[in-house]
């Protein structure tokens, strides 16, 4: 195991803090991956857009009072006061607050009178380091506004921007629940990408151990089942999830986007299905590692065993001979050395023409 890998196992840092704290309390759980937080904004509606990067919650304020729909995106949750404020800002629950720096926090959706909040897992696949890395995204999403929440500068989020911007599709013309959508949408087409390239991971061994299996081989296999663990626990939950905001009752989550929802639905039951299916091919493909293995010892326990056999009367007759006996008639032959050798090649040759006959070699 990699020491990355140690890493991504390791339970998150401040986990045991928040022990005997009262609910609400806010307390950063997980690893800071950079220095300074963040706050990027886009302000659209279907006829303008305005861009601003590292701007003060002060002005995300000014944004959320326009008329048309504004995403704020933060990077950086370690940074508690900031949070804060924007909670007080946008009116958001302190066990919500609570819920945002935690990054071992499970997925969820919780619904309150003036905002939606949903929790669920960023992942992406690394090609560089050949693993899946994962990240916890929080989503608000209000009447006009959706706020995202993560720790690290980085998501999956540019075809999302790059629509904005262009104005493709129906995206500047819809409500904030539709931009909640599309980002949740751009989170699991990444899901289908992971599966893939794990999937593409999983030919490429079960070609090398068919071929030839190295034990290298079998901790490939373990990375991969953990990958597969990963996935599996964040896309589990995220089905009931996104089934839960099809059926929302909440005036936050419009009828118009019933049918998208209903959409991604689907996918999260595709990816569930792959999930799965590598899942049952990996327990197989150690199977099959274990069975090359054993195939390999019985092919050279066959050769050893061939060898020692065409072996035995040979040196069956050599033992015979070298017996410190006086009285050996073949001893005094001129031609019984000759002799003796001719006798074990015929032997020897017989052997190899049997075994070879009864196709066991």
């Amino acid at each position: 195991m990699t020491q990355s890998e140690k890493k991504r196992r390791r339970k998150p840092r401040g986990s045991g803090i928040k022990t005997g704290m009262a609910p609400g309390t806010m307390v950063f759980i997980g690893e800071r991956k950079q220095e300074k937080a963040r706050i990027d904004v886009i302000d659209y509606d279907d006829t303008k857009l305005n861009e601003v990067r590292d701007v003060s919650v002060n002005r995300c304020m000014e944004f959320a009072k326009s008329s048309g729909v504004t995403w704020i995106n933060v990077n950086g949750i370690h940074d508690i006061g900031l949070i804060e404020i924007l909670g007080k800002g946008f009116n958001l629950h302190p066990l919500t607050l609570e819920d945002i720096v935690s990054t071992a926090q499970r997925l969820k959706i919780e619904e309150f009178p003036s905002y939606v909040f949903i929790v669920l897992k960023m992942m992406s696949f690394n090609q560089a380091a050949n693993s899946v890395e994962i990240e916890q995204v929080s989503l608000i999403v209000g009447e006009n506004y959706v706020i995202s929440f993560q720790e690290q500068e980085g998501d999956v989020f540019n075809t999302v921007r790059d629509r904005l911007r262009t104005a493709k599709g129906r995206i500047r013309s819809m409500k904030s629940d539709y931009l909640a959508y599309s980002l949740m949408d751009a989170i699991v087409d990444q899901y289908f990408v992971a599966v893939e390239r794990i999937g593409d991971r999983i030919e490429d061994i079960d070609d090398r151990i068919l071929a030839e299996p190295k034990p290298k081989d079998i901790n490939e296999i373990h990375g991969l089942k953990r990958h597969i663990l990963s996935l599996r626990k964040a896309v589990w939950p995220l089905r009931e999830e996104i089934g839960r905001l099809e059926k929302s009752e909440s005036t936050i989550i419009g009828p118009e986007t019933k049918v998208f929802w209903r959409d991604l639905y689907d996918h999260t039951i595709q990816i569930i299905d792959m999930v799965e299916t590598y899942r049952d091919i990996l327990g197989g493909l150690q199977d099959t590692y274990l069975s090359s293995i054993s195939n390999r010892m019985n092919e050279v326990m066959k050769v050893l065993t061939i060898i020692a056999t065409i072996f035995i009367p040979l040196t069956f007759i050599v033992g015979v001979y070298g017996m410190n006996f006086e009285h050996m008639p073949e001893l005094k032959w001129p031609f019984g050395y000759y002799l003796v050798w001719t006798v074990m090649l015929l032997i020897g040759i017989g052997l190899l023409a049997y075994f070879k006959r009864k196709k066991w070699i």
